[in-house]
């Protein structure tokens, strides 16, 4: 087979998001991959760089610039939409994620759900937006920019609270549906918002979580509703869910998404085949154990087993601990080079020039 032509960070990643040949495995980080260290190197802390987009822009590229990432992704946190619809956030300091005061919930029932006008507008949802529209600025079609919108389940979770919402979807599945059903403008308009900005892909995180939810519930609530997103938001979808999750996956490769990024709860193999190639998957470096308290070597050895397995994008399982080293989120770009390296001469296409 001919060689393939190198390629630039961001034409790598969408090529692997369609599933096309790459000249390597592009490393992306669908979600965060902020650290303290990289605030402080960039002067970029939490909570400003959560809510200042210049402040947003700037450590989000560190993720190419400083840890050699194939894409840039500019929301650390799961909660911008959720402060636009009026939910209580709790912004914390440097050393830690803002959240969403859950046990303070804004939507009782069906009728409560109000998406309000100013949704795209309000400071923490125009925040993302005018980042990524100053990362196109920057770095053009140089490297993937990837925008984030959260799932109607996320987002409910944020504004009925999880307890009240799992309860209601087990005693009143039609509620639950017709909430899903308003929540999904949301996912929609942010993310229909961050395209015009110049997203190149949006992650779109719905936590249907293996530990809170079956499989059957997935196919129930959800898969419908993400067929309809992958049919109105016209970028590349990156489906995020945490947990173990194979028994959704089949699922999940209905969907038409672009790609599944997938926790280490899963085994790389078994994904790969059950996924069979229909979308891609991103994934799945351990995080609170791997990269945040082991060593390099340990990571190298996760991504080589990602590799072998024929993951199209490799990085972390999901947003790292804050306090991760600089020396381990490098050593997974680097573990893909040296991975392509040796088998560029055996039997593989891809090659690194």
């Amino acid at each position: 087979m001919a060689e393939i032509k190198p390629m630039t960070a961001r034409e790598r990643v969408l090529a692997a998001l369609r599933r096309e040949p790459v000249d390597r495995t592009p490393v992306c980080n669908p979600t965060s991959v902020a650290t303290v260290e990289l605030m402080d190197l960039v002067d970029a802390p939490f909570p400003r760089a959560n809510r200042e987009p210049e402040l947003m822009a700037r450590l989000a590229a560190t993720g190419y610039t400083e840890l050699g990432f194939d894409s840039i992704m500019p929301v650390f946190s799961i909660i911008q939409e959720s402060s636009a619809l009026g939910c209580k956030i709790q912004w914390e300091q440097k050393d830690n994620w803002p959240t969403v005061r859950m046990r303070e919930p804004i939507y009782e029932k069906l009728e409560d759900v109000l998406i309000p006008d100013d949704l795209c507008t309000h400071p923490d949802t125009k925040c993302v937006i005018d980042a990524i529209s100053i990362l196109k600025k920057e770095y053009g079609d140089e490297v993937a920019i990837i925008g984030k919108t959260m799932g109607p389940w996320s987002l409910a979770y944020h504004c009925f609270g999880v307890e009240p919402f799992l309860l209601l979807s087990l005693d009143d599945p039609s509620a639950t549906k017709a909430i899903l059903d308003k929540l999904k403008k949301v996912t929609i308009d942010f993310g229909l918002a961050q395209i015009d900005a110049g997203a190149d892909a949006l992650t779109l995180p719905d936590h249907a979580t293996g530990d809170l939810v079956s499989g059957e519930y997935y196919e129930r609530y959800l898969r419908e509703m993400h067929i309809e997103f992958s049919e109105s938001i016209p970028i590349p979808l990156i489906l995020h869910i945490c947990g173990r999750t194979v028994d959704r996956m089949e699922y999940i490769a209905q969907t038409g998404m672009a790609a599944f990024h997938y926790d280490s709860k899963n085994q790389p193999q078994e994904s790969v085949d059950i996924m069979k190639h229909r979308i891609s998957l991103v994934g799945n470096i351990n995080n609170p154990e791997t990269l945040f308290s082991k060593g390099p070597e340990v990571v190298r050895a996760e991504v080589c087993k990602n590799l072998d397995a024929g993951v199209e994008l490799v990085g972390p399982e999901c947003a790292i601990p804050l306090q991760t080293s600089i020396e381990n989120l490098r050593e997974i770009p680097k573990a893909v080079g040296d991975w392509h390296k040796k088998h560029a001469s055996v039997n593989n296409p891809a090659s690194i020039n």
